[in-house]
């Protein structure tokens, strides 16, 4: 019988079993933590099992808006006094999206609470599971045209939702200095357009790119916007009017994947590892050989 010296560290993850948590549920788990993942419904967390070790990952009951919950959650938890918080590029206080503004304001919660807290701003992620490459590709299927709001000039640093899990990770492991703000970014800077035409040649169908005005895309949110599930927001166009790329002082101070000593992977890379479902015949369509 193997005898166990030593209790693996128990960790708890709030929102892991949504896209971003479920990544970073696993790259905690081959680090052999023991996962404790606070979520509103953990009935439906059974798919986050298989990515740890029989009894190694453990969804319970919580929610954020009520304190006692959020106490439970965290108890006996050897990180309870440390926090990392996943936010987004663009936070920002005085930004009239209410998307940006919120996640600034929870940046400065987090902040007043726990001095040495980690804060991680990604831009756009993506992998298996995203709402970005996914809802588009998905479009791509039914429409002949896809829309560029604004133009299609905004600039993106899509990055991999493994990457800022690993990132993640380290900072639990104690590898990242606390109290300060890291963005997170892809190895390429993209406009919306170029996204786009990297999305289409992965799926390898021809859709027009069509610009779309701001006035018309607000009339549009106005309308979408009103959908159960709502396609487009007037404050998702908002935010499309600003750049969401990682900052010059970021770079500079080494505060980013690099300066985290991660290597980030490319869309090219990884797009064709989950976009291969929305090709005409699927897995079994041939790709063409590069020009």
């Amino acid at each position: 019988m193997t005898e166990i010296l030593q209790t693996p560290k128990l960790v708890v993850v709030f929102g892991g079993s949504g896209f971003v948590g479920r990544h970073v549920v696993r790259a905690l788990a081959k680090r052999g933590y023991r996962i404790r993942v606070a979520c509103r419904r953990p009935d439906l967390a059974g798919h986050l099992q298989p990515l740890g070790n029989v009894g190694q990952i453990q969804p319970v009951q919580a929610n954020v808006r009520v304190r006692w919950s959020v106490d439970r959650a965290v108890q006996g938890a050897d990180r309870a006094r440390g926090l990392t918080h996943i936010s987004a590029l663009g936070a920002d206080l005085d930004s009239e999206s209410d998307y940006a503004r919120t996640k600034a304001l929870g940046e400065k919660a987090v902040l007043e609470t726990i001095k040495d807290a980690v804060i991680f701003r990604p831009s756009i992620n993506f992998g298996p599971e995203d709402g970005f490459f996914n809802r588009f590709a998905n479009m791509a299927r039914y429409s002949p045209v896809l829309p560029l709001i604004g133009g299609g000039q905004t600039k993106f640093q899509p990055v991999y939702v493994g990457d800022v899990a690993e990132a993640v990770a380290r900072s639990v492991d104690g590898k990242v200095d606390g109290g300060q703000i890291y963005e997170l970014g892809g190895p390429k800077v993209l406009t919306f357009k170029q996204c786009m035409e990297e999305l289409l040649d992965v799926i390898e169908r021809k859709r027009l790119l069509v610009p779309v005005p701001w006035w018309v895309a607000n009339i549009q949110a106005s309308i979408l916007g009103l959908l159960p599930n709502p396609l487009l927001t007037k404050d998702q166009v908002m935010q499309l009017r600003e750049h969401n790329i990682v900052s010059d002082a970021a770079n500079q101070t080494n505060r980013t994947l690099a300066g985290l000593g991660i290597q980030p992977q490319s869309i090219a890379t990884i797009l064709p590892s989950y976009l291969w479902r929305y090709r005409a015949a699927g897995q079994f369509q041939q790709r063409k050989p590069a020009a």
